[in-house]
Parts: C-alpha cells; sequence; structure tokens
C-alpha cells in the first residue's frame, strides 16, 4: 500500500512538472513570436489569414516551408498574441508540431531579416531554455504561494488581496507587491527569467518572485578610493549613512575597530552577499589584500525589488532601498551598475525635486523616489572606475512610501500580476473598489488612469526636455481607498535622457555624465531620441500594456482603451501648448505622439547582434493614428 501511494505521489509530481515545463514552453513561444513580428524580423505583411479566423500561414521560402498559426490575434501597435499551437508543413505537405521554442528558433532561423551567426542562435536558445527553466520553477513556488496567501486572506477576512496587505506597515505592503509583481518580466524579453549559470536553489534564494530575503553585507571602502555624488541636501557620506542605518553604522564602526582600523578612514560600502562570494572575492583580490576593500562587516536582511539587485532592508522602520551591482548575466545583460548611474541618480533627483517645486502642476500629480546618495570605487591617481562597476551603490529614499494621505502605492507590473485569490490581473481588484466592474467603470478608470501617467510624463517632456524610464517596472500608481489613480511615483534616474536645450529655456541646468564607452543620456542636437524613450517605456511598454490587459480581461463591445489614450494625449497637448517653445515644436511632437509610427527598442534584435549596439529601434504601427476599434 505505502509503495502504491509513493509510486502515486512520484507520478503525480512528475506530471505537475511536465504541466509546468509545458506551461513556460508555450510562455515562451508566445514572447518569441510576439517580438519576431514587432521588430519585424519576420514580415507580419507576408501573414495569410482565414477569412473568418485567427488562424494565419507563413511562408518560409528559403525552406520550402510554412508556418501555420492555429489561432494568432492581431492587436493594436503591431501586436501579435499567439494563443494556439504552430505548425511546420513542409513542401509534400506533411505536418509537424513545434512544442518547444528552441524548434522554433532553429526553423525561423534561415528566414529573419537579419543573418546572425550560428553561434548568436544558439546562445539565445540556450537563453530562452534558461528562462524556461526559471519560469517553470517560479510558477510551481508561485501556487504554493498563493495557496498560502488564500488561507491567510480568509482567515483576516479580507474582500481581497490588496486589502490583506493593508495590515503591514506601509513600506513591507509595497515590496511585498513589487515581488508579487515580479513574475512575469519585460513584455519585449524574450529571455525574461533567464539567469545564466546560476543555478536553481540560488534563483529562489535570490529571486524576487520567490518572496526572497537577501543578505547585504556592511563592507568598508577607503574614503579615498571612493567617489561619491549627493544631493545638495545630504551632508557627508558617513553622516547620512549613520542617520539612515543607526544600528547598523555603530556595528560596522565597532568591526572596523576590533579588526584594529579606524572608521574616520572608511566608507560603509553595501555589497550583495552573493556578488561578493562569487566575484569580489576573486576578481578584487589585490584591493583586499592591499587594505583598499575590506569585505568584512555586519550584515542586513533585505528584499529585493522586482529589479533584483534594488534591495529594501527587511525591518519594520522604514530604511532607503540599496541599488547594487551583482555580477549575474540576466536577460544577456550583466547587472553591474556603471559610474553613470553613481552620477545621474542624484544630479536628476536634485533637477527633478527642483522643477517639482517650482512647478504646481506638475507636483499635483507627481512624486519620486529621490536617488539621494551614490559611490563608486574610483583610482585615487588615475580617476578610474570602470572596474567600479562591481563595486559601487546607489541608495534611494522609500519614504514616497510611508504615507499619511490613505494613497495606497501599487508597482504597475504588480497591476498585471495574477491575484492569488482568482488568478486575475490585481488591477481588477481597484477597478471593482469603485461600484463594479461594467463597461463604464472600466473605461472611466482607464481614463484616469491614462491621465495620471501621461500628464506628468509629457509635462516633463515637453517642457523640460526630461524623459525617465515610466515602464512597469520603475512607475508606481498612488491609488485612493475606492481604487481609483490619483499619482504617479517615478523611481530609477540613473538612465534617464534630456534634451539640453529645453532645459536651459526654462533655466535650469544639469551636468551631463559623460565616459568612453558608456551610451551619453544629454543630447543638444536630437530630441528624437529623448522622444522614443518616452514612447518606448511610458507608451509601448506601459500603457499599450494596461490597455491590452483590459481589453483581455473585460472584452467591452462599446470602449476602445486606445481612443481613450489618444483623446487623453490630445488633452494635455492642448494643455501645454501655450508654454511649449514654439507652434512648430507642438505640430512636430503631436504627430510624433500621436501619428507617425512608435520607435521602441529592438530587444530581440540586439540579443542576436550580442548587444552590439544597445540603441537598435524599430517602429510600430502607432495605435493612436486614425484610432478604430
Amino acid at each position: 500500500m505505502e509503495e502504491r501511494t509513493a509510486s502515486s505521489a512520484d507520478a503525480g509530481f512528475k506530471a505537475r512538472t511536465s504541466q509546468l515545463w509545458l506551461g513556460a514552453s508555450r510562455n515562451a513561444i508566445r514572447r518569441l513570436v510576439r517580438c519576431l513580428f514587432a521588430e519585424r524580423l519576420l514580415d507580419p505583411d507576408a501573414l495569410m489569414w482565414a477569412r473568418e479566423s485567427n488562424e494565419a500561414w507563413l511562408p518560409l521560402w528559403r525552406s520550402r516551408e510554412v508556418l501555420h498559426f492555429t489561432d494568432l490575434h492581431r492587436a493594436p501597435a503591431g501586436t501579435f498574441q499567439n494563443r494556439g499551437s504552430i505548425e511546420v508543413i513542409d513542401e509534400t505537405g506533411a505536418r509537424y508540431r513545434i512544442d518547444n521554442p528552441s524548434d522554433l528558433i532553429g526553423q525561423i532561423a534561415p528566414a529573419l531579416a537579419l543573418t546572425p551567426a550560428t553561434d548568436d542562435v544558439q546562445r539565445l536558445i540556450r537563453d530562452v531554455e534558461d528562462s524556461m527553466r526559471n519560469d517553470a520553477l517560479a510558477r510551481s513556488y508561485r501556487e504554493h504561494w498563493s495557496a498560502e496567501l488564500r488561507a491567510k486572506i480568509a482567515e483576516a477576512g479580507a474582500r481581497d488581496f490588496l486589502e490583506y496587505l493593508q495590515n503591514l506597515p506601509p513600506h513591507l505592503r509595497a515590496i511585498a507587491l513589487d515581488q508579487w509583481g515580479a513574475l512575469e518580466g519585460h513584455p519585449f524579453y524574450p529571455t525574461w527569467k533567464a539567469k545564466s549559470g546560476l543555478p536553481p536553489q540560488d534563483v529562489a534564494a535570490l529571486s524576487p518572485e520567490f518572496g526572497a530575503r537577501v543578505r547585504v553585507r556592511i563592507a568598508a571602502l577607503r574614503k579615498e578610493w571612493c567617489y561619491v555624488e549627493k544631493m545638495p541636501h545630504v551632508g557627508s557620506y558617513s553622516e547620512w549613512f549613520s542617520q539612515n542605518f543607526p544600528e547598523l553604522s555603530c556595528e560596522w564602526a565597532e568591526s572596523l575597530s576590533k579588526r584594529g582600523k579606524s572608521a574616520e578612514d572608511w566608507l560603509p560600502l553595501p555589497v550583495h552577499i552573493w556578488h561578493l562570494d562569487n566575484c569580489l572575492r576573486r576578481e578584487f583580490a589585490s584591493e583586499i589584500s592591499s587594505g583598499v576593500f575590506d569585505p568584512n562587516g555586519p550584515e542586513i536582511v533585505t528584499r529585493p525589488s522586482m529589479s533584483f539587485r534594488t534591495m529594501l532592508p527587511d525591518t519594520q522602520e522604514p530604511r532607503p532601498f540599496i541599488k547594487l551591482p551583482v555580477a549575474i548575466w540576466m536577460t544577456s545583460e550583466q547587472r553591474i551598475l556603471q559610474a553613470k548611474s553613481i552620477y545621474m541618480g542624484p544630479r536628476l533627483s536634485t533637477l527633478i525635486s527642483e522643477i517639482l517645486s517650482n512647478e504646481r502642476c506638475l507636483s499635483d500629480g507627481l512624486e519620486i523616489f529621490t536617488e539621494e546618495l551614490g559611490a563608486i570605487l574610483h583610482h585615487p591617481v588615475t580617476g578610474d572606475e570602470h572596474p567600479g562597476r562591481f563595486l559601487s551603490v546607489v541608495y534611494r529614499n522609500s519614504g514616497a512610501l510611508t504615507r499619511n494621505d490613505g494613497l495606497l502605492p501599487v508597482t504597475v507590473a504588480a497591476l498585471l500580476t495574477a491575484s492569488p485569490i482568482d488568478g486575475r490581473p490585481l488591477i481588477c481588484e481597484l477597478i471593482a473598489r469603485d461600484s463594479g466592474e461594467n463597461e463604464a467603470v472600466v473605461s472611466s478608470f482607464f481614463r484616469a488612469y491614462v491621465r495620471t501617467v501621461i500628464g506628468p510624463i509629457l509635462t516633463m517632456y515637453l517642457l523640460y526636455g526630461l524623459a525617465v524610464e515610466a515602464h512597469q517596472q520603475n512607475s508606481t500608481i498612488l491609488f485612493d481607498q475606492i481604487g481609483r489613480p490619483k499619482k504617479l511615483l517615478l523611481r530609477d534616474f540613473g538612465d534617464a535622457r534630456s534634451f539640453v536645450p529645453l532645459l536651459k529655456e526654462r533655466g535650469y541646468d544639469l551636468k551631463p555624465f559623460t565616459r568612453t564607452g558608456i551610451l551619453p543620456t544629454a543630447f543638444d542636437d536630437d530630441i528624437s531620441i529623448v522622444r522614443s524613450f518616452v514612447i518606448d517605456a511610458c507608451f509601448v511598454c506601459h500603457l499599450h500594456e494596461v490597455a491590452l490587459c483590459l481589453n483581455e480581461i473585460y472584452k467591452p463591445s462599446g470602449t476602445c482603451f486606445w481612443h481613450i489614450l489618444r483623446e487623453e494625449t490630445e488633452a494635455v497637448f492642448d494643455a501645454l501648448r501655450p508654454r511649449m517653445i514654439s507652434d512648430a515644436f507642438w505640430l512636430e511632437e503631436r504627430k510624433a505622439f500621436l501619428d507617425d509610427p512608435w520607435r521602441t527598442r529592438s530587444v530581440l534584435r540586439m540579443h542576436l547582434e550580442r548587444y552590439r549596439d544597445f540603441r537598435v529601434e524599430h517602429e510600430l504601427p502607432n495605435p493612436l493614428a486614425g484610432v478604430k476599434c
């Protein structure tokens, strides 16, 4: 009897594992199909459609075969959603089904609009398969996590997941939602969960989608070997650290004293524990032995946000976020922390804070997580900061999460992630709080949501030439008690772009960061590079995705979310017209946002070309142009 029970349990486990792997494979294929057609690596115009269904065929002329999509949906902005199976039909009429992304990549590689090297294709296959493994692992954990939460929500008598979380301190509630929203990843990354070379146990121990708690070591760096960038109100690095981490600062100083060192000669430098053990001890052995870097010190337990390497201390009292380099290849980029982020985070935080203090129409709708302080390893003689990309830190103020106005902060990616209660996106819980989920309510919610986001984003861009990366990970929406969006809260300014002439026109100045080999973020001549940053992050990866989500969930008969998006964009342009530098500029920008194709990042192409150029873009059909829903 016991043997049969054990055998049955083992069979059930294998069946569940197989089901999770199949789901991860389908998810990967969906992402690949979407990226391939969006970037026109496969020509969407070559698709042949059935007269009255979503069935389609794509000829692959070089191999004399055809891809058959049994259920391929067309959505605005050149979005192709594969919801069925994919078959290959060869020249004899024989068919075979594609069940995994490696087969799909191998099949379409000769037909791509570029000619990748064989090893580039194989590297993509490896990264996609690694992403699938981690996806299956995360969804397995999510099942258990969801079951635990459902039991706790029922026990607490809460009406939904968001109400249940309100029992937590505000900053811990916000990071819980941030971790919950870390499951799906960037909508256009085909390798969204890839963590190359990281074993499964480390993936689970370090990643936010597993509710991870990660230790951060407070090491020490000689003062003369450290460059510090700070906002004007910040005193010295040591003073700021002791004010924001008082107990930890004392422990750090005592730890140095026990090793015969004076805290006056050093600065506390947090390091990710995995990064310390797997990179720093090896790569910085000479700095350790020569007394430049001391890897010892006290530790603090943190909760990684959905960016993986930005950590919030897991304490009852709110502490600043700690953004760190981690030498792990994720989505095919090593998550280092370059000097650009150290310099520009505090500088842009200062600039935006000044603008908000002078611009009431902005401050009423926008808040930011200020990046008050940054530090990086800096050679005292040569000034070389290149090794510092592995030994650096940015501190981000978490005060915006500790609120007394009753507003609930939710990171946008979490809004689009399934609730543990019913599997619908969390955004549905907020919509339902008002007066049900009928079409009028959903339409009104989306209009308010769009207005909350694009008012501040377009004002910053059109008046000041500032483009912040307002995608799903960096954008937090503040909701009132009945679920209405009220304010936008932004984070992460290291890569924000600026158009200098507009800033100067408004009487502001931003000291740019320039280094050989690091892409600039300040531009004097071409505003299109700044504009595409706004369109890619805010319109394509954020607002378009929210519209797609609501359209899929509610299937409205009369509401067109893209029509609402156009109307609200037009309204912002109309409101700002009297303040813009010229009518010609107003007309040019209005056309770029409302009528011209949208330029956005070609992530899959960059991956196949090994990121030789980080600014490769493609055009998407503008879903706001001549809206027909």
